[in-house]
C-alpha cells in the first residue's frame, strides 16, 4: 500500500505556482505599479480574452463581483426573476440578492450535473404564464464540466433571455471545441486560491460587447464621471483587480495547459483505481472536455453510507475531501425561493441535485502532489469501501 508522511495533509485543491509569476510580480514592484491598474492587469485581461476567444475581458476582485456586474449590465432590478443553477456555490446566487431580485433555482441533469434543460424549459413556461420572464439565466459549469449549451442556448434564444455563464470552475474546459466562458452573453471566471489557476483572489468578466466592457470598467472603479473632480452619478463598486495579483495570473496562464493535463490524470487515476470498487464517476458527455478541476464521484446507491462518513474516514487519515455543493434551494437563505426539478412532472422522484448532494464527494485534486499521494488516497478509499 502506498503511503505518505504522517505529518503531510493531503489538501483538496491548493495553489500551485509555476515560477513565472514572480517575474511579473517583481516587475510590478520595481516599476511601482502596485495599485489596481497597470500593465499586468491589461496583460492578464488580454491573455484571458485571447484564450477563450472573446473580444473583451475585465479583471475584477472575485468571480462573485463579476457575476454582480454581469447582472447590473443586463439591467437586473428589484423583484426581477433571475434563474440560477441550484447545484453551485453560493457566490453564484448571492449577487441576485444584492440587487434585491428574486432567484429561481433550476435543478441539475444527471449527464453533466449542470443545469437541466428540461427543468429550465418548465421554469420558462411558468414565468411566461406569469408574464414575468427572467432578466438572466446563470448557468454554472460545475467542477469543470461544461453544461449542455446546445439545448440551453436554444431555450435562451426562444424566450429571448440572456445567459450569464458562470465558468468559475471551468477555465480550459470545452464544449463542442468552444471554450467555457464563451457561451453566454457574459461569462465569468474565478481565480480564487483553490481554482485551476489562481491570483490568490480575483475574477474576470468576458464578453464581445465593447459597451458592456466599458460600462463594467466604469462600475468597478467607483463609477466616477468624466469630470475634472470626483463626481458620481450612480452607485459604483471597488471591484478592480490589483496589478500585483494580475501579475500572478499572467504567470499562471503560462502553465494552465500543464495544470489541466495533471488534473485530468488525477481523475483518470481515481477512475481506474476506484471505478469498479463502489464509486461512480461522472464521464464526459458527448462534446464535453472537462478540466477536471475537482475529481468528483458518487457512492453507489446500494451503499447506505453517506459521503460524510467517507469524508470523516479520510480526515482521520490526514486527507481533505468534501461533499459536493449543497443545492441552493436547500439552503436556509433561499428557503422561500421557487425551484424546478429535472423530473418536474414526477414529484415522487427526488431532484437530481438533491441526490448528488446526498451521495456525492469531491476528492483531493491538487496538482502539486506526486502520483504516489493519489495512490495513497485511492488505497484508503478502497479500504473504506470494502
Amino acid at each position: 500500500m502506498s503511503e505518505v508522511k504522517k505529518c503531510e495533509r493531503v489538501l483538496l485543491s491548493c495553489p500551485h505556482m509555476g515560477g513565472g509569476e514572480l517575474d511579473f510580480v517583481s516587475e510590478a514592484f520595481s516599476t511601482n505599479w502596485v495599485a489596481p491598474l497597470g500593465p499586468n492587469v491589461t496583460g492578464f485581461e488580454d491573455d484571458i480574452a485571447q484564450y477563450v476567444q472573446k473580444d473583451f475581458a475585465v479583471a475584477m476582485s472575485s468571480g462573485t463581483s463579476a457575476i454582480h456586474i454581469a447582472l447590473k449590465l443586463l439591467g437586473v432590478e428589484k423583484d426581477d426573476f433571475v434563474f440560477v443553477s441550484s447545484l453551485t456555490f453560493v457566490g453564484s446566487a448571492n449577487p441576485v440578492l444584492y440587487e434585491k431580485a428574486e432567484p429561481v433555482f433550476i435543478d441539475s441533469e444527471p449527464d453533466t450535473w449542470n443545469m437541466s434543460p428540461s427543468a429550465l424549459a418548465s421554469a420558462l413556461k411558468w414565468a411566461k404564464k406569469k408574464n414575468k420572464l427572467p432578466k438572466a439565466i446563470i448557468v454554472v459549469d460545475l467542477f469543470g464540466m461544461p453544461a449542455k449549451y446546445e439545448e440551453l442556448i436554444k431555450l435562451s434564444d426562444e424566450y429571448k433571455v440572456p445567459i450569464i455563464e458562470d465558468a468559475a470552475e471551468s477555465l480550459g474546459s470545452r464544449y463542442n471545441n468552444k471554450m467555457c466562458g464563451s457561451f453566454g452573453v457574459l461569462g465569468i471566471f474565478s481565480f480564487n486560491g483553490n481554482k485551476i489557476i489562481t491570483t490568490g483572489g480575483g475574477g474576470m468578466l468576458v464578453c464581445d460587447s465593447r459597451q458592456f466592457a466599458s460600462k463594467a470598467l466604469h462600475l468597478i472603479t467607483q463609477a466616477r464621471d468624466p469630470a475634472p473632480y470626483y463626481q458620481h452619478s450612480e452607485v459604483g463598486y471597488n471591484y478592480r483587480m490589483s496589478n500585483v495579483l494580475a501579475g500572478i495570473g499572467r504567470g499562471q496562464m503560462q502553465i494552465l495547459s500543464d495544470r489541466i493535463e495533471k488534473r485530468r490524470k488525477i481523475f483518470n487515476l481515481y477512475h481506474e483505481q476506484l471505478g469498479q470498487s463502489g464509486l461512480i464517476f461522472l464521464p464526459e458527455s458527448k462534446g464535453c472536455y472537462s478540466n477536471r478541476w475537482l475529481s468528483t464521484a458518487c457512492i453507489s446507491k446500494n451503499d447506505k453510507r453517506s459521503p460524510i462518513e467517507l469524508i470523516s474516514f479520510l480526515n482521520e487519515n490526514n486527507i481533505e475531501s468534501r461533499p459536493v455543493w449543497k443545492p441552493m434551494h436547500m439552503q436556509p437563505l433561499f428557503k422561500d425561493c421557487k425551484f424546478f426539478a429535472h423530473n418536474e412532472e414526477d414529484k415522487s422522484k427526488n431532484s437530481t441535485s438533491e441526490y448528488l448532494f446526498a451521495k456525492g464527494i469531491c476528492l483531493p485534486s491538487s496538482t502539486n502532489y506526486k502520483n504516489e499521494t493519489y495512490q495513497y488516497v485511492a488505497d484508503k478509499i478502497k479500504q473504506w469501501l470494502v
